[in-house]
């Protein structure tokens, strides 16, 4: 490497000398390399230098023509890589020492990172990552000082490895979740835990994942721009930047699940609260303070060292999660009464307030108007689950249907479950549900009408014979149906008149019916949680 750098310096001296030019800037920059080292073997040229100085300090008249003209800018001749291309085909070793070096210094740099930021820093960066990139910066100029080439271009390919090599090292910090034959006897097998400093350490992550994207595209930029033109199209670190959203994105659903971990003793304890014999309704219960107080205590850290934009994007994930999570844990509560439904329709209303305050306690409002609406609607479903149970037996199915109209036949199911009734008492209830079902209705072919002349009779049609000299007419199987779809419908209609329904022979009208037959039969408390 020393023959190569005194061959470029040589170069040097001669377009100095004989191209009227004076040391470019990579001269510069790397006489300014070689102080910095502390190097001194530029002392061979300096004795050239010296030499020919002496030798043309008092030049011939047509000498000074002859450097006259040569000191003419753009006259003589490049020197520029006249001897120093022979080099380059034999540069492999150079890059390979180069790569060793940077992967033996990344390694001590990730085995010496803390983990943590420290105090009075004004950056929520991991140190190593600043260190990462000056290492390539100096590697970046050393090369550069020798050749703009092919050589170049193969350093720039180490540089992606190595910034890929540290992606993964951030990846493979983020906290696992539990595997094995314990996590799984412990029903713990995929859950994330985290503490307080995981949540922090999470936050670093992203913060350095995202500044080692940004700024290994203003390296690539660089490349671009010292590198030879035929090189220039290839300098690409898409490939490497999509290594640092990765971990951006698997840091924030770790930290996502990391909160529904915590919310596990919560949902547990919702289901053991004894719906179906309480008798009042009073503050929120004890699991909804345990969910404020897992949000009080992560929220505050978290909307401090998170971007807005990736703070928004963990408060939507956790609304898409714990919204669905709360309604199914519905479910799981095997009987409700209505004085539980009651108190948990209450304790619905509160998380979503908590939910809704999540913005307000990170000090972040970006983006809160459509997460406000999101949470409303995530939750606006627990809301319809509950007033849905809290309705009458005698009207459950079309407050169903009005409340949760994507609903299905099992789930109604189980909400009669819910409610606490027996098998026998569902049956009528689900027939009529499944009857009122929506589905596409049969296609309905007109009969023909013939005369009796000259008709023969069908085997699949009964003709009947007039008393007069009238055509007859023929009745088709499909005619036959309908007319007994119309004496079944007629026959359903006359039994519900006889049980004193008859009022509300249309669907629209019976569903007013009995709502408001409903909520004549219930006191001014449930009337206002019905029409909330």
């Amino acid at each position: 490497m020393q023959a190569f750098q005194r061959t470029i310096e040589f170069e040097e001296e001669l377009a100095e000398k004989f191209s009227g030019g004076t040391t470019n800037a990579r001269n510069k920059e790397t006489t300014s390399d070689d102080e910095d080292e502390g190097g001194g073997h530029n002392k061979i040229v300096s004795d050239i230098r010296k030499k020919y100085e002496k030798k043309l300090a008092a030049p011939s008249d047509e000498d000074k023509d002859k450097q006259k003209d040569l000191s003419v800018p753009g006259a003589g001749f490049n020197f520029h890589g006249i001897i120093s291309s022979c080099f380059e085909p034999y540069m492999t070793v150079y890059i390979e020492l180069e790569e060793k070096s940077l992967v033996d210094q990344l390694e001590k740099l990730v085995q010496e990172e803390r983990w943590e930021i420290e105090e009075g820093s004004q950056t929520n960066i991991l140190s190593s990552s600043m260190q990462v990139f000056l290492v390539i910066r100096k590697s970046l100029k050393r090369c550069s000082a020798l050749t703009k080439n092919q050589t170049l271009f193969n350093l720039f390919q180490v540089f992606q490895r190595i910034l890929k090599a540290y992606a993964a090292k951030l990846y493979a910090r983020l906290p696992k979740g539990g595997t094995g034959i314990v996590a799984a006897a412990t029903g713990t097998d995929g859950q994330i835990r985290t503490s307080d400093r995981d949540e922090r350490m999470i936050c670093y992550i992203v913060n350095t994942a995202e500044y080692c994207h940004q700024t290994s595209g203003e390296l690539a930029e660089n490349v671009a721009k010292m590198i030879n033109p035929q090189f220039a199209d290839k300098v690409d670190m898409s490939e490497v930047q999509d290594e640092f959203s990765a971990v951006i994105t698997k840091a924030l659903m770790t930290l996502v699940h990391g909160l529904e971990t915590k919310f596990d003793a919560e949902m547990v304890a919702m289901t053991r609260v004894p719906w179906a014999t309480l008798e009042s309704v009073g503050d929120q219960s004890e699991y909804v303070n345990g969910i404020s107080s897992i949000l009080s205590s992560s929220i505050p850290v978290l909307g401090t060292l998170l971007s807005p934009t990736y703070f928004q994007y963990f408060l939507d994930k956790l609304a898409a999660s714990l919204g669905p999570r709360f309604y199914l844990n519905i479910y799981k509560c095997k009987h409700i009464s209505e004085t539980g439904a009651q108190q948990m329709l209450l304790d619905t209303q509160a998380v979503k307030t908590i939910l809704l305050d999540i913005p307000a306690l990170g000090k972040q409002s970006t983006g809160a108007a459509s997460y406000s609406k999101f949470v409303s609607r995530e939750m606006g479903k627990a809301e319809a689950l509950l007033k849905v149970i809290l309705s009458p037996v005698d009207s459950v199915a079309n407050t169903y249907r009005a409340l949760l109209p994507e609903g299905t036949p099992l789930e109604f199911q189980r909400i009669l479950d819910l409610k606490g009734l027996k098998k026998a008492d569902q049956q009528a209830i689900l027939e009529d549900f499944n009857k009122h079902a929506p589905a596409p209705a049969p296609a309905i072919k007109h009969p023909a009408v013939a005369p009796t002349v000259a008709t023969p009779v069908a085997t699949a049609s009964v003709q009947i014979v007039p008393s007069v000299a009238t055509p007859a007419v023929s009745i088709t199987p499909s005619m036959a149906s309908l007319k007994g779809a119309l004496a079944n419908q007629e026959d359903v209609l006359a039994r519900a008149a006889a049980l004193g329904r008859g009022a509300a022979t249309t669907g629209f009208k019976r569903f007013l019916a009995l709502t408001e037959a409903a909520k004549d039969r219930k006191d001014g408390p449930f009337r206002k949680l019905f029409n909330a």
